[in-house]
């Protein structure tokens, strides 16, 4: 069961799996929100692949950009690691050891700071973090509704069902989910993912988000400009219980 105790008004995004896009999409909320008034927080707990763990890691970077957050790299991004390996193998071959209860600190403090905090974990929801524990563990701790990031192609279906029903059966509040990088012309197993995820998911679409060139900052600036002008904006918004955003113009 999720904790009671949750660090504040804020949203955990997951992916169904590497490579999805939950950090550019994380980083377009983010980016959107400071636009629209809201003193956003952003944390990625623990990134792996990081060239020079001394320093914040690429999405952290990029989250902290986009929500042009002043936080402390500690706060931010408080386990970075060298390898590209899911956590617990980086942590191990480095001699790292992540506590949870290092992350669920910085998480409150962060909170305690801003309005609304954005948390992207790293890869998807059953990543092991360290001995037993896996991400969905710091998910129900923090006690932040989830987010789902999905890709649009073939096999979505399944991961994306295979991870709203392990969140529902841990007892993880579900915000909804978001399709990313619908490209411009899709294929029928893209044109259907949409509604057959909404017939199956026994979670809320809270938007489909169309396929961006450039670099990172420029994907971010354009799916943020995207989330403004869904027809599932307001939803999101009471998902995300920021519903005095609603009326506001962007």
């Amino acid at each position: 069961m999720a904790a009671a105790d949750p660090v504040g008004k804020g949203i955990f995004v997951t992916g169904t799996d590497t490579g999805v896009g939950k950090t550019l999409v994380t980083a377009a909320l983010a980016l959107f929100l400071r636009r629209r008034g809201v003193d956003v927080g952003v944390m990625k707990p623990v990134e792996s692949g990081v060239d020079e763990p001394a320093g914040l890691g690429p999405d952290a970077r990029l989250l902290q950009w986009a929500a042009a957050s002043e936080d402390e790299p500690e706060l931010v991004s408080p386990v970075r690691l060298k390898a590209p390996l899911a956590p617990s193998t980086a942590a191990k071959l480095e001699g790292v050891t992540i506590e949870m209860d290092k992350l669920v600190a910085a998480a409150r403090e962060l909170g305690r700071r801003h309005e609304f905090l954005l948390i992207e974990g790293a890869g998807g929801l059953m990543v092991p973090l360290a001995g037993g524990l896996l991400m969905a563990d710091l998910v129900s701790e923090l006690a932040l509704p989830l987010l789902v990031v999905a890709r649009p192609n073939l096999g979505t279906i399944n991961h994306t069902l295979l991870t709203t029903f392990a969140a529902q059966a841990m007892g993880i509040s579900l915000a909804g989910f978001m399709i990313n990088n619908m490209p411009a012309d899709p294929d029928a197993a893209c044109k259907s993912a949409p509604e057959s995820l909404v017939t199956l998911a026994s979670a809320d679409l809270l938007g489909v988000l169309d396929q961006e060139p450039g670099d990172d900052q420029e994907k971010v600036t354009a799916l943020a400009d995207q989330i403004a002008l869904l027809h599932s904006l307001p939803w999101l918004l009471m998902k995300f219980e920021l519903r005095r955003l609603i009326q506001r113009p962007a």
